[in-house]
């Protein structure tokens, strides 16, 4: 199991991205991913990322035969990145919810939070994977660059750990 270190190293690397993309199977077996906002605004008890949805819609519609999917978060600026499995389904919970609804939710779910076709998908986190890179732009192209030259790969190229959170 992982420790509360590295799960607050995990919530930090996600907080700030904007967009995660969840990616699902379809029945056929194509996966498919959509852009989402991450309605958090930190880990509860359960290591659960929460997304509003349409009850309607596709993501819905899949999860609910094959709940195991994957958040994805880049954040390209930081040189962080994130992969996130986990088990996907809706949550009924109406002060949750209200909780987590905000403004720019309301673009989508005009209706508010007591919008009838407002979902809550909740994706337990089983396991991540993180890239952390803290150095320079400059820095990174000098690695690259002396590994193109001496035909050893780059070493030390930032923090890549794996999380067993589930």
């Amino acid at each position: 199991m992982s420790t509360p270190d590295e799960h607050a190293k995990l919530w930090d690397l996600i907080k700030d991205t904007r967009f995660g993309m969840l990616t699902h199977r379809h029945g056929d077996g194509q996966l498919h991913s959509h852009p989402l906002t991450t309605q958090n605004k930190s880990f509860d008890e359960g290591a659960t990322l929460y997304f509003f949805i349409p009850k309607d819609g596709e993501i819905a519609r899949h999860v609910a035969t094959d709940s195991s999917v994957n958040v994805a978060y880049a954040d390209t600026d930081a040189d962080s990145y994130v992969s996130v499995s986990g088990q996907a389904g809706l949550i009924e919970d109406a002060a949750l919810k209200e909780s987590l609804f905000t403004t720019m939710a309301k673009s989508w779910f005009p209706k508010g939070a007591g919008d009838p076709n407002l979902g809550l998908l909740g994706v337990r986190i089983l396991e991540a994977e993180y890239w952390d890179v803290d150095d320079s732009k400059m820095v990174q192209l000098y690695k690259m660059a002396k590994a193109a030259i001496t035909g050893k790969p780059p070493t030390d190229m930032g923090e890549h750990r794996k999380v067993d959170v589930g």
